[in-house]
């Protein structure tokens, strides 16, 4: 895996969890926040860590934060800074700005002032907690508006009958990516491959398909 270099602005929840993840991985991470006490907690945690005001130009120069492979905007609730830091990125000719956004409106805002990709991981995970509390869905995932990832158990039509048996994709529109038997580990899935009860699926497909698939049973 190649070495990247990251800077993660605001270590709350979301931003602390993603820095964490990223300096787990291998990457270099700077972390950057106004709260000196959550600037020392990451002190022994990232690569790099500073106290400093992402909305001044200057204060970003200086930390060279257009230089960064990827700069991560994980402000929470303060939507002005976020905005702010958000375009001191772009005047500094960041290549890669990921922002997280709180609300519609400020995403649509953040994709105005220059952000690349706007994520929105507490909707996210609203979304995914609400289909696994609902119905037989273990997880899910929306790539796009319109598509879809579902983790569920395996339904009783495809108990017991190879996939190509099953006619997953003329029936049900999905495609099976991969299956885990119960107390085993996940393999891709085949036309040959025989879902037993208890089994779990991941499939992919359009949003309204994956999911009436993850409600059989």
């Amino acid at each position: 895996m190649a070495h990247r270099q990251f800077i993660v602005i605001g270590l709350g929840r979301f931003g602390g969890g993603l820095a964490e993840t990223l300096v787990g991985m291998g990457h270099e991470v700077l972390g950057v926040d106004t709260d000196p006490k959550t600037v020392q907690a990451f002190a022994g945690v990232l690569t790099h860590v500073v106290e400093a005001d992402s909305t001044s130009e200057t204060a970003m120069r200086q930390l060279g934060a257009g230089e960064f492979e990827t700069a991560v905007v994980a402000i929470g609730t303060e939507i002005e800074a976020s905005i702010l830091t958000t375009s001191v990125l772009v005047d500094l000719g960041a290549p890669r700005i990921v922002a997280k956004a709180v609300t519609g409106a400020h995403g649509r805002i953040l994709e105005r002032v220059g952000a690349h990709r706007v994520v929105f991981p507490e909707r996210d995970m609203g979304v995914r907690v609400g289909h696994s509390l609902a119905g037989s869905i273990l997880d899910y995932f929306e790539l796009d508006p319109g598509f879809a990832i579902v983790e569920t158990t395996a339904p009783r039509p495809l108990v017991g009958r190879t996939l190509a048996e099953a006619e997953v994709r003329k029936r049900y529109g999905i495609t099976v990516v991969c299956i885990k038997p119960e107390g085993g580990v996940f393999t891709y899935a085949t036309p040959d491959t025989v879902p037993s009860e208890g089994d779990i699926v991941v499939v992919a497909g359009e949003k309204a398909r994956a999911e009436a698939f993850g409600e059989l049973s």
